[in-house]
């Protein structure tokens, strides 16, 4: 008659067995996961930034890139965007003109902090940049995006563009006569002149909210070669450089 194994003994047993999975799980987990990079600041002053961190969405940018502050500039300077308004706004008050989607104080800032961040990606990165100032009826406006190059084209994403943040709700933002409309709407649409050097606009974010994403694919090397570049950004790049 054969003997029963002693429950103690059994017990032992599936507990070695399970131990043994753990630590084979473990393992696995180990082989297969992949650290993320944190974000590398490469410029912060106040609100503004300028930052590092892992593109999502591709690992085969050509960086590190050789742009110069002055070229930064000269297609930022390029960079249109305007309210996005529907058939009934437009009714009301027309079509929204196109403005500059970064002033020429703005591209002064930005455009040797991208420039120094192109030059230090890695090709699984993009530059972030956030621009953040408080305009004289106390509102914050800011502009807020995303820069990579995956030669021959370069990609410019804005999810703000100039938005202008109240420290509470504001009636005198809307037009009080029927039809009640906001007077500026916080969706908008971009676009890059001259426009023959845009290959394509793409459009995201979710539908009805207020955040979303414009990106821009421009051949940037035939741009930069027909437009006039943005005088005295090298200058004030070396400037930047000493004080810092």
């Amino acid at each position: 008659m054969k003997g029963t194994m002693n429950p103690a003994n059994r017990i032992h047993r599936w507990s070695g067995q399970i131990l043994y999975v753990l630590i084979g799980l473990i393992v696995a987990t180990g082989c297969t996961y992949q650290p993320t990079t944190p974000p590398k600041t490469v410029y912060q002053s106040g609100f503004n930034t300028v930052r590092l961190e892992q593109d999502p969405e591709s690992t085969t940018n050509t960086h590190p890139a050789s742009l110069t502050a002055t070229e930064v500039g000269t297609l930022l300077r390029g960079t249109r965007v305007w309210e996005r308004r529907n058939a009934l706004h437009r009714l009301f008050v027309g079509q929204a003109d196109k403005t500059r989607a970064f002033r020429d104080e703005e591209i002064a800032v930005l455009a040797p902090a991208l420039a120094k961040a192109l030059a230090q990606a890695a090709p699984s990165e993009r530059v972030y940049f956030h621009l953040s100032h408080a305009t004289e009826h106390g509102e914050e406006e800011t502009t807020t995006g995303w820069l990579s190059l995956r030669d021959p084209i370069l990609y410019l994403s804005l999810s703000e563009a100039h938005d202008r943040h109240g420290p509470g709700p504001d009636i005198g933002k809307y037009d009080r006569q029927m039809p009640n409309v906001p007077e500026r709407s916080p969706a908008f649409d971009a676009t890059f002149e001259p426009e023959e050097y845009l290959i394509k606009v793409s459009s995201g974010g979710r539908l009805f909210a207020p955040d979303q994403r414009e990106e821009l694919q421009i051949q940037y090397r035939e741009a930069l070669s027909a437009m006039p570049a943005q005088p005295g950004l090298e200058r004030d790049s070396k400037t930047t450089r000493e004080r810092h």
